[in-house]
């Protein structure tokens, strides 16, 4: 779908379809009012007949109102004027999208950008409405063999703001969203594939698909016997009791100066999550194919960084593997010995996700990081905790936590910090190995992040567990994109290229 942005008055748009807001109790909106004074009252005669209250999603769509140009008029409910805060807003900007793209109209105007929405300006009003445009239109269609579209999509999206000084904003919001929704959409694609498809060596090829695209990239595969050389024998353990071979890929983009230290994203990327001999239940066990939700995040975030031609170097590892129960897996009991030296006792096989990450987190203390961030499916704690509304930070690095909070703040998707206090690493002491892989049920989240941290000493390090955020279950069973928006803004912020309120 196109986007564009422009300023002018609703008398003079000749489209398919013009959006405009209406507030509770039957209030017009200021550009509702305008095209109520074109049509001699047409609308306001509407709604005391009680087609609209003006409560916060409603919708009527009117034909042919007289004298206005535009084929259609959508009426918005947006609730009471003084209460629309940015969640209402997105959920008012989704549903707008779906209805028009059921209406035939191919395109629209929409005014619903000159909205006052507590605290945000415009470049973040046009922003939020293309991602919530593109989020809202998403289909996993490729494995259907019928596939019901509309017959007239939504083709054409134009975001009207009140003066002609805001365009410029605007047309940065469009391009940061464009690229944002592609890497959301990468990101979706990959997570929502079945694990007889999504496998590590798929998710190196889709890296390597990724490097043939933009000249700025190039990747690598760590495989099995490099691993091996390597001596990382945690991650090697975790995928034993699969036939898919582990597989790590690396993805470089070198947009910075030659000599600049990178940042890293890690992924963790378990295509399948059995549990292994710890054995998952039944129930749901098929959504353990979203336990790779941080390597498609990862895939995603590189194919936005191409895109918007970042000025930085970054690299993303998809830590690829899968977790299965077999006569070669790994059993609870077992010590292993890290990439880093340190030995771990294996209390739960279920708890196999940090011990691919802290692998790959001592792998990339070769690039000398200026900032290591890794991505993780990793705790069902952190569902209990925060549900699927935040996703979990966790850093000893204060200035790196509050970068991420902030860049979480300014992109609608939502983290909340929690701690890493000694006290925690207490939970996860072995008496047979230098840790143990899990701790009791106490702060399974934050015992989980303690792990990590112990791998993590050269570097400033960050943990995102995104086990509530990165799928939704139920009926609207599939991957959401998240955090992509998130570290997004994060680079964005990185590279000076972030929008200044």
């Amino acid at each position: 779908m196109e986007f564009f942005v422009k300023s002018g008055s609703p008398e003079k748009q000749r489209s398919a379809c013009i959006v405009a807001g209406v507030f509770e109790p039957r209030r017009l909106s200021a550009v509702a009012e305008q095209l109520d004074e074109l049509s001699d009252g047409y609308i306001s005669n509407l709604l005391r007949r009680g087609d609209l209250e003006g409560k916060a999603g409603q919708m009527l769509l009117l034909h042919q109102v007289p004298n206005v140009p535009s084929e259609r008029v959508l009426l918005v409910g947006c609730g009471k004027e003084r209460e629309l805060d940015e969640r209402q807003y997105k959920q008012i900007i989704a549903k707008t999208i779906k209805t028009l793209n059921e209406t035939g109209s191919m395109e629209a105007v929409c005014f619903l950008t000159e909205l006052h929405v507590k605290g945000r300006d415009t470049y973040w009003k046009v922003r939020q409405a293309v991602e919530a445009a593109q989020d809202s239109l998403y289909t996993f269609l490729q494995l259907k063999t019928k596939k019901d579209e509309p017959r007239r999509p939504l083709r054409k999206m134009v975001f009207n703001v009140s003066t002609r000084r805001e365009l410029q904003e605007g047309e940065k919001a469009i391009e940061h969203a464009i690229a944002i929704a592609k890497g959301a959409k990468v990101t979706r694609d990959v997570a929502n594939m079945p694990p007889n498809i999504c496998n590590p060596l798929y998710l190196w090829e889709q890296a390597q698909q990724l490097g043939e695209q933009y000249e700025k990239i190039t990747t690598d595969v760590v495989d099995e016997a490099k691993m091996a050389e390597l001596g990382m024998n945690s991650y090697l353990t975790v995928g034993r009791g699969s036939e898919n071979e582990s597989m790590m890929s690396l993805i470089h983009y070198n947009g910075g100066e030659k000599d600049a230290a990178p940042i890293v994203f890690v992924g963790k990327g378990l295509t399948f999550d059995s549990g292994g001999i710890s054995i998952k239940p039944g129930a749901g066990m098929d959504e353990m194919k979203y336990d790779m939700g941080g390597a498609a995040t990862v895939l995603g975030l590189m194919h936005t960084i191409a895109a918007l031609d970042l000025p930085l170097n970054v690299v993303g590892v998809l830590a690829g593997c899968e977790n299965m129960p077999d006569g070669n897996a790994y059993r609870p009991g077992d010590v292993l010995t890290t990439m880093s030296g340190q030995t771990v006792e294996v209390l739960n096989t279920d708890a196999e996700g940090r011990l691919v990450l802290c692998d790959a987190l001592t792998y990339v203390e070769r690039y000398q990081p200026e900032t290591v961030i890794d991505i993780a499916t990793l705790t069902g704690a952190c569902i209990v905790a925060l549900g699927s509304f935040a996703t979990g930070l966790m850093s000893q690095h204060n200035p790196l936590a509050h970068e991420l909070l902030n860049a979480s703040e300014q992109s609608s998707d939502r983290a909340w910090r929690l701690p890493l206090w000694d006290e925690y690493q207490e939970l996860i002491e072995s008496p047979f190995a230098d840790i143990a892989n899990v701790g009791g049920r106490a702060a399974g989240t934050i015992t989980a992040g303690c792990f990590l941290a112990r791998f993590t000493k050269k570097y400033n390090w960050a943990h995102l567990d995104i086990a509530g955020t990165a799928w939704n279950s139920g009926a609207k069973k599939g991957a959401t994109g998240r955090p992509v928006p998130m570290l997004t803004q994060f680079l964005l912020n990185r590279s000076g290229l972030a929008h200044e309120d």
